[in-house]
């Protein structure tokens, strides 16, 4: 009788143990939100997932923080590297940051406190690190300015194929989508970059924008809402409004890096990231290229991994239940010898 007990609480504890592996945790890559928790972080205005290094996502203060860039652990909020830039001068209103072909991250200082009156803007444009940790970078400045004059912009966008910058302005009245030359010029001269009007964005006085992986849709986001659009080239299609949670001043929003969610930033300290289900991630199609990306199977909130989740632990509950049941019958035994 002993040794069939001992066998049975061998394979109780086994199957335990299997489940307790098995079942899967929370989202290690921060998809399911986290909280920005450095102290130095107080206008996150930017935010960009990272495509070399999952999980990782860069953000930005808005403005009076200088020429520095933070990476932020999707996974726990922490800081795990910050970047000062050098030869870039002193920041104005850096706004907006998305990460381009060949893991070139772009910086945005292309805001205009003072209603559109600075006649250029500037883009920043540096190698994101291949190694995570405080460090100084060389970017290369731009000088940005518009074809029909200046103007207040808080949304830049750099197509992940062609490595094209746009910026989406902000307007009360609605907002544009401006498209820059197929390749910025370093020289200082204004006029090197003329940013050219291509399509409208109505509905919204953009705040941020982001462009999907397969750069097939383009986000834009408002303080309180966002549209989806389909990209067609440039020549904006409307699809679908999407949901935004409410975070305070919504600043930000980014894809993640398969494409599955978007990633909503506000600005404050300890200011919250939360996600919202991407454009086609729950209809059998995909913003990264498929069902295999964005279908039944994929992670946004209902999908193939949470009812997992669901299933292992249901397993391992009743794998305890069976644990107890089996030290209960052996301490009758006892009881009875």
């Amino acid at each position: 009788m002993r040794r069939s007990f001992v066998r049975l609480l061998r394979a109780a504890l086994l199957a335990l143990l299997v489940c307790a592996v098995a079942v899967p945790s929370a989202s290690a890559d921060g998809d399911d939100g986290f909280t920005i928790k450095d102290a130095r972080i107080t206008e996150s205005s930017g935010l960009a997932a990272s495509r070399q290094h999952p999980g990782i996502y860069w953000t930005h203060n808005d403005s009076d923080d200088g020429a520095y860039l933070y990476a932020v652990d999707g996974s726990s909020g922490e800081t795990v590297a910050t970047l000062t830039l050098t030869g870039v001068g002193e920041p104005r209103d850096v706004e907006a940051i998305s990460i381009g072909p060949g893991n070139q991250i772009f910086v945005g200082d292309i805001g205009d406190n003072l209603g559109g009156t600075w006649p250029y803007v500037w883009i920043y444009q540096l190698p994101e690190p291949a190694e995570l940790r405080d460090q100084t970078v060389k970017a290369t400045q731009y000088v940005v300015t518009y074809s029909d004059g200046a103007r207040d912009a808080e949304s830049l966008v750099v197509h992940p194929k062609t490595g094209r910058v746009y910026i989406v302005d902000k307007d009360s009245e609605g907002s544009r989508l401006y498209e820059g030359p197929a390749e910025l010029s370093a020289s200082a001269t204004p006029g090197s970059n003329v940013f050219k009007p291509v399509a409208s964005v109505p509905d919204l006085e953009a705040t941020d924008a982001a462009l999907s992986p397969d750069g097939e849709i383009l986000v834009v986001r408002s303080y309180f809402g966002s549209i989806a659009y389909d990209w067609n080239g440039g020549k904006l299609k409307k699809r679908e409004r999407v949901g935004v949670p409410f975070l305070g001043q919504g600043e930000s929003v980014t894809f993640t890096a398969d494409g599955k969610k978007l990633m909503y930033g506000a600005e404050g300290a300890n200011s919250r990231v939360e996600p919202e289900d991407a454009p086609g991630a729950g209809d059998g199609g995909s913003s990264s290229g498929g069902e295999e990306e964005g279908g039944a199977s994929g992670s946004g909130s209902g999908g193939g991994d949470g009812q997992g989740v669901k299933a292992g632990a249901a397993v391992a509950f009743a794998a305890v239940l069976v644990l107890v049941f089996l030290l209960r019958r052996a301490s009758r035994s006892r009881g009875g010898a």
